[in-house]
């Protein structure tokens, strides 16, 4: 188990973090992931925590455990994040609220209790998620475009103040992705952005585990501060 690399994924109940989490384990890492209720899969090397990303006395209390029981995490992805479509004139504030705390705040309490960890081993490895949708100024998505912009300046400035510590932070902004995030979203709406495309299609799982497995791997300890787009998106 020492020498078995930790990998911490949030919002890894369902869809894309369940997806990464089952993908990791057959890599042969030990994945810890949390959500705000229990998992819905089980593996001799998967633990779960049942933890709002957005809780700082939970989030601390878990990574106390996570260093008391291993004292170390090799990677942490990013992955919990929630989204409204509307538009901003009728979009009330706890709904901003709510998807600043899990998108940005959450973000942000992660990277910082897992680089305290990572400083000590000085290795790490942290990759932010954030959406195309920032860079296409999405329209009825002020509030989640908002939060993951944000998500993208934290990476940069904190790939800077980590850098001497070795450890990576960047940023994957995946296309569509057929998960619940989009389910209630018109599909004339969805067809319109993957339009804007230069590649038009989804985002597909290959897709992302391809530039997650780029950033994670040792030969990447020159790469920091980056946001990867997909779907031919800059």
């Amino acid at each position: 188990m020492n020498n078995q690399k930790i990998m911490l994924i949030t919002g890894s109940r369902k869809g894309l973090g369940r997806q990464l989490s089952e993908y990791y384990l057959e890599q042969g890492y030990k994945v810890i992931g949390c959500s705000r209720s229990e998992a819905e899969f089980k593996h001799e090397n998967y633990e779960h925590f049942i933890t709002g990303v957005s809780d700082e006395k939970t989030v601390k209390k878990m990574f106390a455990q996570i260093r008391k029981r291993y004292g170390r995490i090799d990677v942490l992805l990013n992955n919990a994040g929630i989204a409204s479509m509307n538009h901003f004139l009728l979009t009330p504030a706890s709904t901003v609220e709510k998807i600043f705390d899990t998108n940005f705040l959450g973000t942000f309490l992660f990277c910082r209790e897992a680089a305290k960890i990572m400083k000590k081993n000085k290795f790490g490895r942290i990759i932010n998620f954030s959406t195309v949708a920032t860079e296409f100024n999405l329209e009825g998505e002020a509030a989640y475009v908002a939060s993951k912009a944000a998500v993208e300046s934290l990476t940069k400035i904190i790939a800077r103040e980590l850098a001497d510590d070795g450890i990576t932070v960047n940023a994957i902004a995946p296309s569509l992705v057929k998960t619940d995030l989009i389910k209630n979203v018109p599909p004339e709406k969805l067809e319109g952005i993957i339009q804007r495309q230069a590649i038009r299609r989804f985002t597909e799982f290959r897709d992302v585990v391809n530039v997650l497995d780029f950033f994670i791997k040792p030969e990447s300890d020159f790469i920091s501060g980056q946001v990867m787009f997909l779907g031919g998106v800059s």
